[in-house]
C-alpha cells in the first residue's frame, strides 16, 4: 500500500564478522565447502561507486548500484542490481548511524526519499541519521519488471457484477499469463522476505551493525519481516500507517472494505450537521440515501465529470478512499449531484498521480507498467492462500458487497494471484519482541485502524500512537501530534512508557490518499 505523501505520494568493504553474522539469518542450505561458509560475502563486501545523483540536489545526496543475488538459496546465480541513494547526516559528531526509507507500495520507488521534500524529517533526525533512499527490487532502478500491461489491464478497481464476472476472470488470468511469459522466475523471488536480505546487504555494505527504519503503509510490513528475519540488526523502526500483518495480502484490500464502512458512517453524521452548506440531507439518514441514490441513478445514466463519464461503480471506488476526509467528500459528492442533475459537469475528483523524478545521472528508463507489475509481484508471491478457484471469488464478493456496500466486492473480486506462479518461500510469521514504535491516523482510508492495531500486536515490543480523529495516511512529517514522540524515539531511543492517543487538531493538515 503505497504512501501517497511521499511518492506524490503510492528504501536504498565490510568486516568478515559482518560476513559471518549476515550469513546465518539467511534460509540457505547447509555449507559444503570454504566457499559456502561464506556465500554473501561477494555481497557484503562490495565496494559501491558512489556519485551525485543529480546535479541539482545537494552534493552530499550520493547514488550507488549494489549487486544482490535474484534467489538467496542460490547466492551464486543470476544477480540483479538494487539502487541505493544516501544523504549524509549533517553533523560527524552527532551522527549516529543510517536511517533506511520505505514510501510503501508494494511498487513504490524509494531512492529519492532523502531528499523528497514532503518527507519534512526535523533537522535533528538528519544532524543523526544518513538517510538511506533504496528501490526495491524490480522497482523503479533496481532491475524494473514489466509485463508489457495495456491501460486496461493495469486497471484492478473491479466491482462483481454477475454479468462482467467472466472478463474479470479473463483479465486477471491474463494479467499472470503476460507476467509468467515477460518476467519467467523472477518475479517468484520478488518477495517482502527478499527485500529485507537486500536491506540486510545495504547494512552490511555501509558498515553498520544495525539499521534504523522508517517505513510507510507497505513499508511498516517490510519492516517487521526485518525484525522478523534480523531481529540482531533492527535499532529504532518507526513503522506509520501500518497494515495487518496476519492479513497480507489479500486480507488487505478486504480491511479496506470493512474500514470503509464506519467512515462512510462519520461522513453522513458530518455532512448532515452542514446541510445548509452542501445540501444532501439534513440527516445522516437522508444523507446516506442521497448517496445511495446517486449511485443508482449513474448505474442508469454515468454522469459527466469533465474528462470521463462516471458510472455508479466509478463513484464508488472514487469515493471508498475520500469517505475518510469528510471536507474533501462531502464537496465532491456535491459536484457530483450538481451534474446529475445538469447543473455542470463535475471535474474528476482523482488527482494524477506523480511520479517522482528519477535522477538523470544515474537513471535507466523504467517500463510504464513496473508499478502494477512489481505491486502484483509482491501481492502474489508472498503470500500463499489466495485461491485458485474464480467461484470462490465471485461467492466471497456476493457475501462482501453485502457485508460492506460501498467497497466489498471489489476488495473481494478476483485478482491476478488465482493465477500466479507461487512465491519462492512461504510468508513470513511476524511475532517477536523488537521495539517499534507504530504512528496511526484513526481515519486512514488506506491501512485502517484495525491493520495497525494488529501490527501492534504481532510486535509486542511496540509501543503505538493512535492520533484521535487524524484523516489521511502517512503521518510524521505533517505537524502530527505524534510527530514530537517519534522524533525522540528515533534521536534518544526511548520509547513511550504506554500506548499513547493524541488528538488531531481542528482543521488539521490531510494528507492525500489514492489507490495502494
Amino acid at each position: 500500500m503505497q504512501n501517497e505523501r511521499t511518492a506524490s505520494f503510492l528504501a536504498v568493504g565490510v568486516a568478515a564478522i559482518f560476513v559471518a553474522a549476515l550469513a546465518p539469518a539467511m534460509t540457505l542450505a547447509a555449507p559444503q565447502s570454504s566457499a559456502a561458509k561464506a556465500p554473501l560475502r561477494q555481497y557484503t563486501q562490495q565496494n559501491p561507486r558512489w556519485q551525485r545523483c543529480d546535479a541539482g540536489s545537494p552534493a552530499a545526496y550520493q547514488c550507488a548500484t549494489l549487486k544482490v543475488p535474484l534467489d538467496y538459496s542460490d547466492p551464486g546465480g543470476k544477480k540483479i542490481d538494487i539502487a541505493v541513494s544516501r544523504l549524509k547526516a549533517g553533523s560527524a559528531k552527532e551522527r549516529r548511524g543510517v536511517l533506511l526509507l520505505n514510501p510503501g507500495g508494494p511498487g513504490g520507488p524509494g531512492l529519492s526519499m532523502p531528499v523528497d521534500p514532503e518527507l519534512n524529517l526535523p533537522e535533528e533526525v538528519k544532524r543523526q541519521y544518513d538517510l538511506i533512499g533504496f528501490d526495491p527490487r524490480g522497482i523503479g532502478q533496481s532491475a524494473p519488471v514489466s509485463c508489457g500491461l495495456t491501460d486496461d489491464e493495469k486497471n484492478d478497481e473491479r466491482a462483481y457484477k454477475a454479468g462482467t464476472f467472466a472478463k474479470d476472470v479473463e483479465w486477471a488470468r491474463t494479467v499472470a499469463d503476460k507476467c509468467r511469459a515477460k518476467a519467467g522466475d523472477t518475479l517468484r523471488h520478488l518477495t517482502t522476505r527478499n527485500t529485507a536480505r537486500d536491506m540486510d546487504i545495504i547494512r552490511a555494505v555501509l558498515g553498520e551493525r544495525k539499521i534504523s527504519y522508517l517505513g510507510y503503509s507497505y513499508g511498516t510490513y517490510l519492516g517487521a519481516v526485518y525484525t522478523q528475519m534480523f531481529p540482531e540488526r533492527a535499532d529504532r523502526f518507526v513503522l506509520d500507517s501500518a497494515t495487518d500483518p496476519g492479513r497480507v495480502w489479500r486480507g488487505m484490500f478486504q480491511g479496506m472494505a470493512e474500514g470503509a464502512e464506519p467512515a462512510f458512517t462519520r461522513w453522513s453524521e458530518w455532512t448532515a450537521e452542514r446541510h445548509t452548506t452542501y445540501h444532501l440531507g439534513d440527516t445522516p439518514a437522508e444523507v446516506r440515501e442521497t448517496f445511495r441514490k446517486l449511485i443508482a441513478r449513474a448505474d442508469r445514466t454515468p454522469i459527466d465529470s469533465g474528462e470521463v463519464s462516471l458510472t455508479g461503480d466509478d463513484i464508488r471506488s472514487e469515493l471508498r478512499a475520500m469517505f475518510f476526509h469528510v471536507r474533501r467528500a462531502a464537496e465532491r459528492v456535491a459536484e457530483l449531484k450538481k451534474a446529475a442533475e445538469g447543473e455542470g459537469s463535475a471535474p474528476s475528483g482523482t488527482p494524477a498521480r506523480a511520479t517522482g523524478s528519477l535522477p538523470p545521472a544515474f537513471a535507466r528508463d523504467v517500463p510504464s507498467d513496473n508499478d502494477a507489475a512489481s505491486a502484483w509481484a509482491v501481492l502474489c508471491a508472498d503470500t500463499r492462500p489466495w485461491p485458485r478457484d474464480p467461484e470462490q471469488y465471485r461467492r466471497d464478493a456476493i457475501r462482501d458487497k453485502a457485508r460492506y456496500p460501498l467497497y466489498g466486492d471489489f476488495a473481494s473480486n478476483i485478482k491476478p494471484c488465482a493465477f500466479w506462479k507461487r512465491g519462492s518461500e512461504p510468508a513470513t510469521t511476524v511475532d517477536n519482541e523488537v521495539e517499534a514504535l507504530i504512528l496511526q491516523n484513526q481515519w486512514d482510508p488506506q491501512t485502517p485502524l484495525a491493520g495497525a492495531q494488529g501490527m501492534h500486536r504481532a510486535l509486542h515490543g511496540s509501543r503505538m500512537i493512535t492520533v484521535a480523529g487524524g484523516e489521511g495516511h502517512g503521518i510524521y512529517g505533517t505537524d502530527s501530534c505524534a510527530d514530537k514522540s517519534a522524533t525522540a524515539y528515533l534521536t534518544t531511543g526511548r520509547l513511550p512508557a504506554e500506548d499513547l492517543t493524541c488528538r488531531a487538531p481542528a482543521g488539521q493538515k490531510e494528507t492525500p490518499s489514492s489507490a495502494p
